[in-house]
């Protein structure tokens, strides 16, 4: 391989970075382009299927595609720590490497911060920590009665439907087994409404969906600290027998390190999804994307896919030295399953107006059908 083959380097190897890398090399071939994608975990797997391991209808090891899958693309893979951003020498550096890069694609998505609410580590489980999903699910099963507590413990999370979602998934496992009269599932929001990202309408249709299950809704809750069995709220506390958390999001400590973001924030960019650096891009989760004034784009994988198709086009037309001009959509939509193997899909439109254009469609047993298949898609389209 000649040396003048532009080098395109991907950091994260989820949604935003499969689709980037994917999309980029549908159009250039490895001897226009060489594409290298790095990430700590040599596995993807779609988010969603967490709350299928909790539900038992689904193992871990049968739900991830493996990364190296990538090299019949002929895009390499490294599976590797990123411990290194410098911007200023077009660096990275790696567990064992240092690799240079002519352009970069930010996509480590967002990681999640237990330690910062004193107490939850010990007294709680995280709702979105993958290697707990089977525990959880255990735990359920051996509640015989009780208090369940759902808690989101910093915004923006990923997922915005995802803690609904668990909160009626775990409503019919209890059902199924017998036992929901004896145990009670209380829901603690840091906001005055289910969604905020979906607005006042949609927030209510939630609503109503989970106070139809009996699933008890608490807005405005700002978690203070964990105690056993106890939340402690900024103005009130709560009893539970088990704790299902969803800890406060960061970005990962590399991306501060390298002067990306501030601390506590993500990187913020615009329709482009470039950052203040020369071709060096961000997208996904690890990313902050004004909308208005205080909604931003929601943290998705749907969202993460569509901003690497807009970099991908970006990235093919400098190549090949035509205009760039490609802007993320802000289409995109999130199945909300009912618990019942039916699914909602709520239809995001984050740019058609001066506000975002959000629809709750019905839930079908269809849209649970569109569910599985969108996890099949994007395995065998990526990998």
């Amino acid at each position: 391989m000649s040396e003048n083959i532009p080098h395109v380097l991907i950091l994260g190897g989820g949604f935003g970075g499969l689709s980037t890398a994917n999309e980029i090399r549908k159009s250039l071939s490895s001897s226009q382009v060489k594409i290298t994608v790095v990430d700590k975990r040599n596995w993807f797997m779609v988010g969603f299927v967490k709350l299928w391991i909790i539900k038992g209808t689904r193992t871990f090891e049968n739900s991830t595609g493996l990364l190296t899958g990538l090299a019949k693309k002929e895009i390499d893979f490294l599976n590797e720590e990123i411990n290194q951003i410098d911007l200023e020498n077009k660096n990275i550096k790696t567990t064992t490497k240092n690799l240079s890069y002519d352009f970069l694609i930010i996509a480590m998505g967002a990681a999640l911060a237990p330690q910062k609410i004193p107490g939850l580590t010990e007294n709680g489980m995280n709702l979105y920590d993958y290697k707990q999903s089977e525990q959880i699910h255990d735990k359920i099963k051996e509640l015989r009665s009780g208090i369940i507590a759902i808690s989101i413990m910093g915004m923006p999370y990923k997922c915005p439907p995802a803690p609904f979602e668990a909160s009626l998934i775990i409503d019919s496992m209890l059902r199924e087994d017998g036992k929901r009269d004896s145990v009670q599932i209380h829901f603690y929001s840091p906001a005055p409404i289910t969604l905020p990202a979906g607005g006042p309408e949609i927030s209510k249709q939630i609503l109503d969906l989970i106070s139809s299950e009996k699933i008890i809704f608490h807005d405005s809750c700002k978690i203070k600290s964990v105690e056993p069995n106890k939340l402690i709220f900024q103005n009130s506390e709560a009893n539970f027998d088990l704790l299902l958390a969803i800890p406060p999001h960061v970005a990962p400590d590399v991306i501060y390190e390298s002067g990306l973001a501030k601390e506590d924030n993500f990187i913020p960019i615009g329709r482009d999804c470039k950052t203040s650096f020369e071709n060096v891009y961000a997208i996904g989760d690890v990313t902050s994307l004004k909308v208005t004034d205080t909604i931003t784009v929601p943290k998705a994988g749907v969202f993460a896919e569509g901003e690497g198709l807009a970099v991908a086009q970006n990235i093919i037309s400098k190549i090949q030295s035509k205009e760039e001009s490609a802007l993320f959509d802000g289409k995109g939509g999130c199945f909300m399953e009912s618990g019942r193997d039916t699914a909602s899909l709520i239809e995001v439109d984050m740019f058609s107006g001066p506000k975002p254009s959000v629809k709750l469609t019905e839930s079908t047993s269809e849209n649970y059908d569109d569910k599985l298949q969108f996890e099949k898609d994007r395995l065998s389209k990526w990998l």
